[in-house]
């Protein structure tokens, strides 16, 4: 039996046990806009120069965040390189691995350490020192003997002169204490295991950090410290900001992933099995530790605090600033290649790695057809594909150029590569966004219709308030990691049931085409006879036979519209994509009747739209796959409601798109 396929269908197993177990202008308009301060941090940077590049043409306003404003960043002219094949043969004939080994950090606590180095026989590894491959994983290094995604050694790298550490992270798999996912104490230990690693007899002070998900977010984080050992990083689908990428999108709390997600991680980490034979008094301590963190510290506090709306964990509060690593971008000195999907987890914000990190150091960004799991290779990343090579070539030619110290010409390799749905195919260039990309607003018609026309007359459209939308659409395959999408089930994949309900307009692909690239923002003028409403905005193409292909989508509670225009991209003249404050303070509930402006984010993407087929605007008032209200401060103030779209001149309900003239090859 194939031992890659045997380690993609245990993950495939193990993923699904947890889930079934855990489970005009600009925007100001109208809308409830927020000016501040410029923060001291927030100064526009000083990019360093690069002689590789044309001189830029023009500038585009970067998104802000927490700490820093929208900048105005220079746009370089559109350029599409082809991949270059880096091909290096094994140095060594085996990975051989260590004995296990523990790092005892400041606070007593031990963390759980396998070693991995290149040799020419099973059992003995080859004498020397070798640059170092580090990963931090939360889902169990014994897991990850089985199934390296979640946290084993990488052969391909080990056999090819690179020793592979492997840690399991505080409160997870065979280390002590307690858990708390990305805070301040878990995020101080990796300074303490990277000084372990460079101590060792094995290790040369050189060390990429890399990982998939979790392990990807701690390979950045882990960046940040700035310790010089460290030389590169290689992430794999890693968060950006914690609330809004995921968590509370819109300021609505998954229901779908995260409770999984911690189940997972507690379930992988309850029985640390690799510590009985070693210390049987810490394996038997271990077990009631674990379960006491997770009901009364951690996993169950934050799940039932978010659901239910308590003000520290459902408004963007310091327990989120802490745990959205892009807070930190500016503290990132070392070359970084990140890894996303364009039906990612964390679709918004890996592309704005990129953004805030061009410029900086070198960079790069590949955006893949994905799922979360689908970018872990489950069932399979469909690489290599329109000349892109696989992630471990990509992977060994980063690390070997500012790792090991050869010279590999990995600069002359396109600085973004995305997937082009539509195109169904691979597209490079030179910067994200797209160096050609307009701002074009599109209004919604009575009709059913988009068009660039304001509507000469006043009309509404209305639904009725309900929070299960969405329970059977491609939302709940994204939102599960795209565990679903493995089931045979249509209405996963094409939105049509999920969208009976919803308010429908159409914008036909003129004849070129049209290609969108980059973020979207939908302005809606509504009101609702209750006192808040959930407003969820699919993209979908539709198809000449009638099916549709999702695209991307958005979700927003009316009530948290509060915009920072400081921190908004606007291009052209218009909003693009707005930043929302999402804090206790800017909260305004609506009054019944109320007709308000609400700026829906819609997380980016690419996608061509032939000729014959048309773009999908459908809004509907709830998405529960991708966020659920909290219960005491919007579900039930948005209960028995109906909301009401307005169109019209006065109220021009629109959609702001990111429209590229042309492909460009």
């Amino acid at each position: 039996m194939n031992k890659k396929w045997l380690n993609k269908s245990l993950l495939t197993a193990v993923f699904v046990s947890m889930v079934v177990t855990g489970c005009g202008g600009s925007s100001s308009n109208g809308a409830n806009s927020v000016t501040t301060e410029s923060p001291a941090n927030a100064a526009p940077e000083e990019l360093a120069p690069d002689n590789s590049e044309p001189s830029p043409e023009r500038t585009v306003m970067a998104l802000g965040s927490r700490a820093t404003l929208a900048q105005a960043r220079p746009v370089n002219e559109h350029e599409a390189r082809n991949w270059q094949s880096y091909q290096r043969a094994p140095t060594h004939t085996h990975a051989v691995t260590l004995p296990a080994d523990t790092i005892t950090l400041r606070d007593g606590i031990e963390l759980f350490v396998k070693v991995s180095l290149p040799g020419f026989s099973a059992n003995e590894p080859a004498q020397g020192r070798f640059p170092v491959v580090l990963t931090q994983t939360s889902y169990n290094t014994s897991v990850g003997q089985f199934i390296p995604e979640l946290g084993g050694a990488n052969e391909f790298l080990v056999k090819r002169g690179y020793a592979h550490v492997v840690v399991d992270v505080r409160g997870t798999g065979n280390s002590g204490g307690n858990w708390e996912a990305f805070g301040e104490i878990e995020q101080a230990d990796y300074l303490e295991v990277v000084e372990w690693v460079v101590d060792q007899p094995w290790a040369e002070d050189s060390i990429g950090v890399e990982g998939i998900s979790y392990l990807g977010i701690t390979a950045i984080l882990t960046s940040q410290l700035n310790h010089p050992a460290i030389k590169a990083s290689f992430p794999i689908v890693p968060i950006g900001d914690g609330y809004r990428d995921i968590v509370f999108t819109g300021g609505n709390v998954n229901a779908t992933f995260i409770p999984s997600w911690m189940a997972l991680v507690s379930g992988l980490g309850l029985l640390p099995v690799e510590l009985l034979p070693t210390s049987p008094t810490a394996f038997l301590q271990a077990i009631p530790e674990r379960l006491t963190g997770a009901v009364v510290d951690f996993q169950v506090p934050t799940i039932l605090k978010a659901l239910l709306g308590a003000s520290d964990t459902a408004f963007d509060e310091e327990f989120w600033a802490v745990r959205s690593p892009i807070e930190k971008v500016d503290s990132i000195n070392v070359p970084t290649f990140i890894v996303g999907g364009l039906f990612d987890l964390f679709q918004r914000s890996e592309p704005l790695w990129f953004e805030r990190l061009s410029g900086r150091v070198p960079v790069k960004l590949l955006i893949g057809p994905w799922t979360h799991i689908e970018a872990a290779g489950i069932p399979d990343d469909g690489l290599p594909r329109d000349g892109v090579p696989t992630l471990d070539q990509m992977r060994l030619q980063w690390f070997d150029e500012y790792v090991m110290g050869l010279d590999t010409d990995v600069e002359q390799q396109p600085n973004v590569t995305q997937y082009i749905l539509g195109l169904e195919r691979y597209e490079t260039t030179s910067q994200w966004p797209h160096p050609d990309i307009q701002a074009q607003r599109y209004f919604l018609g009575e009709s059913g219709t988009m068009t660039e026309m304001l509507p000469a007359s006043e009309s509404e459209l209305s639904t009725l308030q309900q929070p299960l939308n969405g329970l059977c659409s491609f939302s709940t395959t994204q939102w599960t990691a795209g565990l679903t999408g493995l089931l045979p089930i249509p209405c996963l994949e094409d939105n049509r049931l999920s969208e009976l309900a919803a308010l429908k307009f159409e914008l036909d692909a003129p004849a070129g085409g049209l290609y969108l690239n980059g973020p979207m923002q939908a302005d809606l003028w509504v009101s609702t006879t209750a006192f808040d409403v959930q407003l969820s905005v699919r993209i979908d193409l539709v198809n000449p036979n009638g099916t549709t292909t999702p695209v991307t989508n958005g979700l927003l509670t009316a009530s948290m519209n509060a915009v920072d225009e400081n921190r908004s991209r606007i291009i052209d003249g218009e909003m693009l994509q707005p930043w929302h404050t999402f804090r206790l303070e800017d909260r305004d509930p609506l009054t019944p009747g109320e007709i308000r402006k609400v700026s829906v984010e819609i997380f980016p993407t690419s996608v061509f739209v032939e000729p014959g087929q048309s773009l999908r605007v459908s809004i509907n008032t709830s998405n529960v796959a991708q966020g659920l209200a909290p219960v005491l401060t919007s579900l039930i103030p948005s209960l028995l409601g109906k909301m009401t779209l307005h169109l019209g001149p006065d109220t021009p309900s629109s959609l702001v798109l990111p429209v590229v003239p042309s492909l460009g090859d």
